[in-house]
């Protein structure tokens, strides 16, 4: 997936700042811009056209209602209000979450989640199947003198090696010289998971799953390699796998 452009509209600068503390785990996020009203906010939006708004309903002079209704191209919106009584007026105007103060780290994953769902849908079917892998799909990868034909099928798991990405399958481990996160915007996402910062793992080949510190789970694949999933990651993996 490419970056995901993002504004934020708030008032409260401890809520901005807290939210752009949330929005640094998600290097597909781009945030390009803050305001602190709702005049502001409309200047930004259509200055520079986000795919996201992280919007407050609760600001002084207008809210984010009004907000909404100055615009004419609207981008997906996330609300995020310490009220929960606007909680039905917000999907009246077509909001994608209603995020409730203060933001837990597992409810705003899930809200950035329908975020990239929402987005991979409006895409042509054309382009999806242009961007994405199968699992039979076969790559070429070629490390120094080797080469390998790889079904994305028999890949494990893929680990970050500086700029680049190393790919485990069988007994094998070439380099691939292509950032992980290039890798990831091509992978079948039914199959492959983003477990943390470092790894995206092919969930076929789980062995086992145990709780870990705080939050977090501990993976071991079936060739033995364990893998620590971050704990933000660990509430969509276990929503995913319906655990």
């Amino acid at each position: 997936m490419k970056q995901i452009r993002a504004v934020i509209v708030e008032d409260s600068r401890l809520a901005r700042n807290e939210l752009k503390e949330l929005l640094k785990d998600y290097s597909e996020i781009e945030l390009i811009g803050e305001a602190e009203n709702v005049d502001n906010g409309v200047e930004l939006i259509k200055k520079t056209k986000p795919e996201l708004l992280l919007l407050d309903i609760n600001m002084p002079e207008k809210d984010g209602f009004e907000l909404l209704e100055m615009l004419d191209e609207v981008p997906i919106t996330v609300f995020t209000t310490a009220y929960d009584e606007f909680a039905i007026k917000s999907f009246e105007y077509n909001a994608l979450d209603y995020l409730l103060k203060p933001i837990s780290e597992s409810r705003f994953a899930l809200a950035i989640e329908k975020v990239k769902s929402k987005i991979e849908k409006t895409k042509a079917p054309e382009e999806l199947k242009s961007e994405r892998l199968t699992e039979n799909s076969q790559i070429f990868i070629k490390d120094g003198e080797k080469c390998w034909l790889v079904k994305i099928g028999d890949i494990s798991h893929f680990d970050i090696v500086g700029n680049y990405t190393r790919v485990f399958f069988e007994d094998q481990n070439p380099m691939l010289y292509k950032s992980l996160n290039q890798v990831e915007e091509k992978l079948p996402t039914q199959n492959f998971f983003r477990a943390n910062r470092q790894q995206i793992i092919n969930t076929n080949y789980i062995g086992d799953v145990v709780p870990w510190f705080n939050g977090k789970l501990k993976l071991t694949m079936k060739n033995g390699v364990e893998v620590e999933v971050s704990r933000r990651q660990s509430y969509l993996f276990k929503d995913r796998m319906s655990l």
